[in-house]
């Protein structure tokens, strides 16, 4: 069996990016040895040397020919055409990460890497680069031409996918349409299978306070959530909704879904970063960050770290690393379903 490389782009070489990579690279080091995985980092050379030299890590030698053998190696994303410094935000951090990532998809678009594992970029970089996207899943559903993706966090078995992401919460109402959700749902379920999940559980949340209250609280759960919910009675997917917003992830925790779809960002984010995030109490410092971020819908696989680019400790050696390593072993599994 051919060994399986996959694509980490650099993100916003100004964040945390750079040190997460080399650190990562550090971690997986023995199983990139055995040939269980190949990694291709795609971003900013200088970043990722400045990287490497504050971590006192051996230099990641640079790749001109994606076929060849290797193990670790890196592609440039530019080159820079001003510097980049750590915690800067810029337009030129905004195009080199809009640069990697649009290489990236060309690799895997042509069957070079298996997956992309992306770290983090700054929307307001990236749209000040002209690059106008709300983030990385609208620019590669466009880069890739998809419709509708979806977008799944994930820790450990907790998954939770999102009907709606970066808009107002003023709009969301207007985004539970038949459609969309049903689109949703199907996405969820392809994902989990693609997990090893044969017969997915999936949890609708509702949209308004107890599901509505019989209309006191809005109609959008009794007038689409409901009727769309019941339509896949007898298929070979469980769908149970919609489901309380305070009580669904109490239950998801509990195992008795699979995954469970939120109707909007914070819906879906906080009950997952409240599990995968922590924080010194004694410094107010980050400490842990675990999650990951998978793009369903998409024709290419995709996972991605659950946090931002932290541009307060860029370059100061102290970020935390466990996403982006939680990222790639998620898109390894998810290419190694592809391939079977």
């Amino acid at each position: 069996m051919a060994v399986p490389r996959l694509a980490i782009t650099m993100g916003d070489p100004a964040g945390i990016g750079p040190e997460i990579i080399v650190k990562a690279a550090a971690r997986l080091a023995p199983r990139l040895a055995a040939g269980e995985l190949s990694l291709v980092v795609i971003g900013s050379v200088p970043a990722l040397r400045a990287a490497e030299a504050l971590l006192a890590a051996a230099p990641m030698a640079e790749v001109a020919d994606l076929a060849q053998p290797f193990s670790l190696g890196i592609v440039e994303a530019g080159p820079a055409r001003e510097p980049i410094r750590p915690g800067q935000m810029s337009a030129e951090g905004g195009r080199l990460a809009y640069r990697a990532i649009a290489r990236a998809v060309g690799f895997a678009q042509s069957g070079a890497v298996a997956g992309i594992v992306t770290a983090p970029l700054n929307k307001e970089a990236l749209n000040l680069a002209g690059y106008a996207y709300s983030g990385h899943t609208d620019m590669l559903a466009d880069l890739t031409g998809a419709r509708d993706s979806v977008m799944m966090l994930a820790h450990g078995d907790f998954r939770v996918s999102h009907l709606s992401t970066h808009v107002a919460l003023a709009d969301v109402p207007s985004k539970l349409t038949p459609a969309r959700l049903r689109r949703v749902i199907d996405l969820t379920a392809e994902g989990l299978r693609s997990l090893g999940i044969a017969h997915p559980r999936i949890g609708v949340a509702a949209l308004n306070p107890h599901a509505g209250e019989g209309g006191i609280f809005g109609r959008e759960d009794i007038d689409v959530t409901a009727p769309l919910v019941a339509s896949y009675e007898g298929s070979d997917i469980t769908v149970i909704g919609p489901v309380p917003g305070d009580t669904i992830f109490v239950k998801l925790r509990g195992r008795s879904y699979d995954a469970v779809i939120a109707m909007y960002h914070d819906q879906g984010h906080v009950p997952v970063k409240l599990l995968g995030f922590d924080v010194d109490p004694e410094t107010g410092k980050w400490k842990a960050l675990s999650g990951v971020n998978i793009t369903l819908g998409l024709p290419i696989i995709r996972t991605s770290v659950d946090h931002g680019t932290a541009f307060d400790i860029a370059g100061k050696g102290i970020a935390n690393e466990e996403s982006l390593i939680e990222a790639v072993d998620v898109a390894l599994q998810l290419a190694r379903h592809r391939t079977n």
